[in-house]
């Protein structure tokens, strides 16, 4: 299998995703190595003239005007490291941690942080072996980037720390022993191009646009079938509504409604059973399509920010110039990783109304409950509390972390993004609403067994067929969050690349 070449340039979201989650295995360019060599080779000239350089003959934060002597840069360094793991709270997952690393690694090939070929290269040589850290989840300000996370991924290279190596947790230093690698001391500069970088926010925002790209998708889906459990009407999803319009996310979720819908003789026409659907049923392509152009232009700054150089101060050394900035500032990404919680949310909150209608007889014309014996069984009664549960909780998420700030460093630092706590939040709603989007799909198979299901379309019943092979119809009340749980799965794994065999989707 041909490796993901590094260069600080080139890497793609699709790029990421293949070493996160396909285990594709990781190497640094010919241009990568020539960047990073000749960037570290300007480092160690630096030391060797005794400049006073931030960070390399310096101390750090308020401690910025402290001159480091020579012959103490390493210990500085090292000192960096094991002083920032100051992380609590539960651990981010492998797939952050193996995007954590995979990151930085492409961060540093740029040649503009002063790393040594060798330092790097362990780096990328746990990720392709298996060494994953254990890295809490919480202690980032998001500014001067996510400093206390990636102190935590850099230990292990100190071997200290924890790291898992297939699934088991050992002490940092026999996890590289156990597959055949050693750890590094640190050099000058070394220990501040490791952690300052907003790679754990933009690893947890580049798996939350993986995930929203499948679930924009999926609502289209999902929603398509509940219209069809309705007999709801397709005439709102006319191309030409939508293009007087003129927003792109919603001719793209008309568009898609249309195309899963075209052969279904479950939908109506306008005036055939009622005038009008209400809103949570006619405006699906607005509300779908308003997340959309929000998770768009998420995309495209978490796009940009994978081949970000979010280092400081920045080696410039083809210019001899060493220049102290602010790239570690993560407020791009929090102002994006908030919106795509918001943007997530929407898709939640229009589903959990949906199930609603489905599920109250004074809306749906259905059995109470999508059960034939209600008040002996309750049916799909609690899966809708569940489903609001989550979209309240996500409500809760959907606050701005990136509004937030708090100085730290003695007033050195005085204002910060709070990124990372934009980019969990963010993670976390993505997962609330798989969950609702499952119960959604559980409760239209079950309405739809209520109408006649050979009416539907060829692609509603596709996926209806696949989740009743994993699901049965409920006839009596039975423990129902191992259904919604296997349904979620399919939803993340298997619907999605079952229905595009079919049709593409936008």
């Amino acid at each position: 299998m041909e490796k993901v070449k590094l260069d600080g340039q080139s890497l793609m979201i699709e790029d990421v995703i293949a070493v996160v989650l396909g285990n594709k295995k990781v190497e640094l360019s010919q241009q990568g190595k020539e960047q990073v060599n000749k960037s570290r080779e300007y480092v160690d000239q630096l030391i060797k003239d005794e400049k006073v350089v931030y960070g390399i003959t310096t101390g750090f934060g308020k401690f910025s005007d402290t001159f480091i002597q020579q012959q103490d840069t390493g210990t500085l360094q090292h000192n960096l490291i094991v002083s920032h793991a100051c992380g609590v709270g539960k651990p981010f997952s492998r797939e952050v941690v193996r995007g954590m690393m995979l990151l930085r690694a492409n961060s540093l090939s740029s040649g503009y942080s002063g790393i040594h070929f060798d330092t790097l290269n362990l780096l990328i040589e746990m990720l392709n072996r298996g060494v994953t850290p254990y890295i809490p989840s919480q202690g980032s300000l998001g500014a001067s980037g996510d400093l206390v996370p990636l102190a935590h991924m850099a230990l292990v290279l100190l071997g200290k720390g924890k790291a898992y190596v297939n699934e088991e947790l050992l002490e940092g230093l026999e996890a590289l022993n156990k597959v055949g690698l050693s750890p590094i001391k640190l050099r000058a500069k070394e220990g501040l191009a490791l952690i300052n970088g907003t790679q754990a926010m933009t690893s947890c925002g580049v798996l939350a646009i993986h995930h929203t790209n499948q679930i924009k998708k999926l609502a289209d889906i999902i929603a398509a079938m509940t219209l069809e459990a309705y007999e709801g009407i397709i005439d709102a999803f006319d191309e030409k509504v939508a293009k007087i319009r003129k927003h792109k996310g919603q001719e793209e979720s008309a568009e898609n409604i249309r195309g899963i819908l075209k052969d279904s003789h479950l939908v109506t026409k306008q005036g055939q059973l009622r005038v009008q659907d209400p809103y949570t049923l006619r405006c699906v392509a607005q509300v779908h399509g308003g997340s959309r152009e929000a998770i768009k232009y998420v995309e495209n700054v978490v796009t940009n920010e994978v081949n970000a150089v979010t280092d400081n101060p920045l080696i410039f050394s083809e210019e001899n110039q060493v220049i102290s900035g602010g790239n570690f500032h993560g407020q791009p990404m929090a102002i994006a990783l908030d919106t795509l919680a918001i943007a997530t949310s929407e898709l939640a909150n229009i589903s959990e109304r949906r199930i609603e209608r489905l599920v109250n007889p004074q809306l749906s014309g259905l059995p109470a409950f999508l059960t034939e014996r209600g008040g002996l069984n309750s049916g799909f009664m609690i899966p809708q509390y569940t489903a609001a549960s989550l979209v309240s909780e996500n409500k809760v998420l959907s606050h701005p972390a990136s509004v937030d700030s708090i100085p730290s460093s003695a007033n050195q630092e005085d204002h910060v993004s709070m990124g990372t706590t934009a980019a969990r939040k963010a993670l976390q709603v993505v997962e609330n609403t798989y969950n609702v989007l499952a119960i959604e799909l559980m409760s239209a198979i079950q309405a739809l067994d209520f109408r006649d299901t050979s009416k539907m379309s060829k692609i509603t019943r596709l996926v209806y067929q696949i989740a009743r092979d994993e699901v049965p119809m409920l006839k009596e009340d039975r423990e129902l969050h191992i259904d919604m749980n296997k349904l979620t799965n399919l939803l993340k794994n298997d619907v999605l690349k079952q229905v595009e065999k079919n049709i593409k989707l936008k």
